[in-house]
């Protein structure tokens, strides 16, 4: 792998406005010894060796990108493809981060990890690496998500780890980051922090960003060889970023190349009732970096809503931030209702179950490729898969 910040962020991790590093004294020697680390690994070639060889035979990469030939036919209009991150082992893109901090935090002579996470996606990755290269670990996760993610619950304690309940708040992924940065601040000398996506301090979002950047350069790859040229838009979800801005990076330079996030629309515009941070949220810090968070009047974090939890988070990584304030990327945002429905149509015309966060990019792909000349085309990162939101098409009527 390649590794290129020529884009961001700057030595003091800011993106244009956004990002820096905002974390308690405690915190600021291990992130400092991070940042070191991963400067000296990313620059190593055994390093990015031994992680090549991890994505290709333990994770199965590359990645297919997929022709949507049934659901191309059915909506009219512009090609899709999707890039099928749901394929990799442990059924998201996910993967892909937790290897690259797991072999960075051996190389930094640490033996237990410590996590987040909300759909349960990032968990699992973690713990999966955990166990594969022998650490200890530990995941946080809100109560709330436990109860409607119950089955990477159980994988995760399959795996070995432990997963600790969090009741405080919203119970869901803003507490359990809390609570993760906790037990780092007291555990340092033997622990590594692996944020799930490009959130937090810097070197966070950098190194989150630049582990998941693989999915745009085999995107990039792929489209050329499929397709003979560059696609004309990159669709993807975001929650905290990691998925889209992995796909969206390499592609920031080429102006044609449209770029569109997809953010939780949730029930309605009303606060607490959504998670689309650039349609209701405003510049503010929060887990270690300046970007748009949702708040309250009086800068309160507000509580948030998404029937994907993955999704439901109060902030956005900074580098998306920064990529919204220069209009290279466009961010909109649709409903619970939207994500359920484009669900059941990707399944039933194409075979694939997509996770309810990659269902919110399906979504949108459905209101713009009918509106599109054939002759274009899209390509939807389909960042992971369904299997873990089963309970939820119950609860909702769809099974």
């Amino acid at each position: 792998m390649e590794f290129d910040t020529s884009t961001g962020p700057n030595a003091r991790g800011w993106f244009g406005e956004f990002g820096g590093r905002f974390a308690p004294e405690t915190l600021m020697a291990p992130v400092e010894e991070l940042e070191a680390a991963y400067h000296a690994a990313r620059n190593d070639p055994s390093f990015q060796a031994e992680l090549a060889r991890l994505l290709k035979d333990f994770a199965g990469r590359p990645t297919p990108l997929f022709h949507a030939r049934r659901l191309t036919a059915r909506l009219g209009g512009a090609q899709i493809y999707l890039k099928r991150e749901d394929l990799l082992h442990t059924g998201a893109h996910k993967i892909n981060n937790c290897l690259g901090q797991g072999l960075l935090a051996q190389r930094m002579g640490k033996t237990r990890l410590v996590a987040e996470t909300g759909a349960g996606q990032h968990g699992v990755a973690t713990a999966t690496v955990a166990a594969l290269l022998g650490m200890e670990c530990v995941v946080y996760m809100g109560e709330e998500d436990m109860a409607r993610q119950a089955p990477n619950v159980f994988r995760m304690r399959m795996l070995g780890t432990k997963v600790v309940s969090v009741s405080s708040g919203t119970k869901t992924l803003k507490d359990a980051i809390n609570e993760g940065m906790r037990d780092w601040v007291t555990n340092v000398q033997n622990t590594h922090y692996l944020m799930g996506s490009a959130l937090g301090p810097h070197p966070y979002p950098m190194m989150v960003r630049d582990f998941q950047r693989i999915i745009g350069q085999e995107a990039r790859q792929q489209a050329l060889e499929k397709v003979g040229r560059l696609p004309d838009m990159l669709c993807a979800c975001v929650g905290g970023g990691s998925n889209s801005i992995g796909l969206f990076y390499d592609f920031i330079p080429d102006a044609t190349v449209k770029m569109v996030g997809v953010e939780a629309g949730g029930r309605g515009p009303k606060l607490g009732e959504h998670a689309a941070r650039f349609a209701g949220g405003r510049p503010g810090v929060l887990h270690g970096s300046y970007t748009y968070v949702l708040q309250t009047e009086d800068g309160l974090i507000a509580n948030t809503h998404s029937v994907s939890a993955g999704l439901d988070y109060a902030a956005v990584g900074p580098e998306h931030s920064e990529l919204h304030r220069r209009g290279r990327v466009e961010y909109t945002h649709v409903s619970d209702q939207e994500a359920l429905e484009a669900t059941t149509l990707l399944a039933r015309v194409e075979g694939i179950i997509p996770a309810l966060e990659s269902a919110h990019a399906i979504a949108e792909v459905i209101k713009r490729a009918p509106g599109m000349p054939a002759d274009k085309f899209i390509i939807v990162n389909l960042s992971g898969r369904g299997d873990k939101d089963l309970g939820i098409f119950q609860t909702e009527g769809i099974l």
